[in-house]
């Protein structure tokens, strides 16, 4: 059987002679190209027997049992509504991309309703009582960022920030790995596109073309990317196209390859390819690293690793810098405030617009009590990701990080009450709030910066990566992430940061260092504990009213920090915000904090050449 059905879908053997090594078993192989029975019940893959999900090798070998309402003959037959929903010119599209037409059935922007229906029928996905629909990632369940490639070509090399961040690919060994994915989409029964915008503004946004095998990756994007209408898709030719073919590996003997995983972005033809990953936010970061890139070459726009919300009364805007973690989603959703998004942004000329069109919220330890917007967005429309559930109620359990401490949900923005739509304000931010989870415990709940600090700490990019935002973070690691979004930056940072400190000063923005991580003690420590959320709010509600800018400061740690703290703020402890009078171990809290200085300015080493020198001197100073 296997012959005849790799001569059926056009499907090269040779080429995938890795498959077949003792790391890519030939069983499992085969189980992904012949019509296996229906993946086991949904009780199965519950809590009571969860390690099925870290094999997963149920769902990394999903065949898609097409009914026969799908295949191409009925839908034939049974009018245009069950048709590929394509033009001409958009059939051409695929098949001038090496898809085989023939055999192959697209699904385009399918209803969320029968994207559910397949991921659990086909992948073994679960309704949870909630109304949002589980899924799981396989093996990944974070991002991969050391497998992610930018291809090294004349249009852009001279733009990128090469290194360990944007690694080279040549175009020879993209042409391999895509053709490779194509010819993964050509064994499915089934393959999902969607069509949508990154980008709320209409002068700044592109089309996006998702092309995957997965029903749970095309209501991913269905939720994240900005929805078009019926309209706005009759005459949709995308800027940039997406290859998810991540349930098949990357040939790691392939020149470049360190892994089975590979996520590659070519900007001469404005495409990425996945293979080796399931886990949905490579895709998302993938759009993003193309706006990272477009918008300040192509249409001198900043953008930004940001939340931003709006006031209801006053419309002053605050942007939230900060890397997975660090609040930028639980701060920004304020039921006082407006919120235009979660995540990603452009700060535009003439003011802020969200670059996304969903919400992907961190889930553990999730309540109703302490994230009340977030809870209650996760209902019919949502993805629950890698989220483990009760078998009997089917109720998701957010204490329960057994797969990964990543859970997460991604919803359409309007799930959100407060949202303001469309998302964008012809406004300019009156406050930026840089959030940094620091694992040392030794900076302030808040410090007010001066134009020169906000420079160095948004190149610096201090934070720490937490559990599970990342492939094998087990813990908070320290790190350096420049502009809060290294994994992201595609440019050198001193474009983006030269392009922040113009409009700070443009439009006379304030600047806030807010730590949302360890208080009293270290990481680890025994004393030491994460920042109260309560208290995280209340120094943000104070920012937004402006009590926190009229209020008294001194200085904290004037030999080595020099950062200015507030005296009091009304509900706030007032030892914590001095962080030595919270520490019990005055010597530990020294040995800290000179411990960190020495890591700033080892860090920055990077940026010195580049910044001025103000800047240089508003770090942290080694003793």
């Amino acid at each position: 059987m296997l012959p005849d059905l790799l001569r059926a879908s056009a499907f090269r053997p040779s080429r995938y002679k890795i498959a077949l090594q003792p790391r890519h078993p030939a069983t499992r192989f085969v189980s992904c190209l012949t019509r296996n029975p229906p993946p086991p019940p949904p009780s199965t893959i519950s809590k009571m027997v969860h390690p099925l999900m870290q094999s997963h090798t149920h769902l990394m070998s999903t065949p898609h049992l097409t009914p026969n309402i799908l295949h191409r003959e009925y839908a034939a037959k049974a009018g245009d509504d069950q048709q590929n929903n394509f033009m001409g010119k958009e059939l051409g599209f695929f098949s001038e991309a090496g898809f085989d037409m023939d055999r192959v059935h697209l699904k385009r922007n399918a209803p969320v309703a029968q994207l559910y229906e397949d991921a659990i029928r086909y992948e073994g996905a679960v309704l949870s009582s909630t109304g949002a629909l589980i899924n799981f990632s396989g093996k990944k369940t974070g991002r991969s960022p050391k497998d992610k490639r930018i291809v090294y070509e004349p249009e852009s090399k001279d733009h990128i920030w090469w290194g360990s961040v944007n690694i080279k690919m040549d175009e020879h060994t993209f042409e391999i790995t895509r053709e490779r994915a194509i010819d993964y989409l050509n064994t499915r029964d089934l393959v999902y596109v969607f069509d949508g915008y990154a980008g709320w503004d209409p002068r700044y946004r592109i089309k996006v073309r998702v092309i995957c095998a997965r029903a749970y990756h095309a209501l991913f994007m269905n939720n994240m990317l900005i929805r078009p209408t019926e309209e706005e898709l009759k005459d949709f030719e995308p800027d940039f196209t997406i290859y998810n073919a991540g349930q098949f590996p990357a040939n790691r003997f392939t020149k470049g390859m360190s892994s089975p995983t590979s996520v590659e972005i070519n900007f001469k033809r404005m495409e990425m390819v996945i293979l080796g990953t399931e886990y949905a936010g490579e895709m998302k970061k993938g759009v993003f690293s193309v706006m990272h890139y477009l918008q300040p070459v192509k249409f001198g726009q900043l953008s930004l690793h940001s939340s931003a919300n709006v006031g209801k009364d006053n419309g002053d805007v605050t942007l939230f810098f900060g890397l997975s973690g660090t609040g930028k989603t639980t701060l920004s959703a304020d039921p006082r405030r407006d919120l235009i998004g979660d995540d990603e942004h452009v700060w535009s000329d003439t003011g802020v617009f969200n670059i996304e069109g969903g919400c992907y919220a961190k889930c553990i330890n999730l309540s109703a009590e302490k994230e009340p917007e977030i809870f209650s967005a996760i209902r019919f429309g949502s993805i629950l990701e890698n989220v483990v559930y009760n078998p009997n109620t089917r109720s998701p359990d957010y204490d329960d990080v057994s797969i990964t401490e990543n859970t997460r949900c991604a919803y359409p923005i309007e799930f959100i009450p407060n949202a303001r739509i469309p998302c964008v304000v012809n406004t300019q931010p009156r406050n930026i709030i840089m959030l940094t989870c620091d694992a040392f415990g030794v900076l302030p709940p808040v410090s007010k910066l001066t134009p020169a600090q906000a420079s160095y700490h948004f190149l610096a990019g201090y934070t720490s990566k937490t559990p599970g935002t990342e492939d094998g973070v087990l813990e908070p690691v320290p790190t350096f992430s420049t502009c809060y979004s290294a994994p992201f930056i595609v440019l050198h940072p001193s474009r983006y940061a030269s392009m922040l400190a113009e409009r700070m000063a443009q439009h006379n923005v304030d600047c806030w260092l807010v730590n949302t991580g360890w208080v009293r003690g270290k990481f680890g420590s025994g004393a030491g504990t994460r920042c109260p959320l309560k208290v995280t709010r209340r120094i943000v509600d104070a920012i937004h009213d402006g009590t926190l800018r009229d209020a008294d400061f001194r200085t904290f740690e004037p030999g080595t920090f020099g950062l200015e703290i507030p005296t009091a703020i009304e509900g706030v402890p007032t030892e914590l915000l001095d962080p030595k009078e919270a520490w019990a171990d005055k010597v530990a809290f020294g040995r800290e904090v000179r411990k960190l200085a020495v890591m700033f300015g080892k860090a920055f080493k990077l940026y010195e050449d580049e910044v001025t020198d103000d800047v240089r001197a508003a770090g942290p100073q080694a003793p």
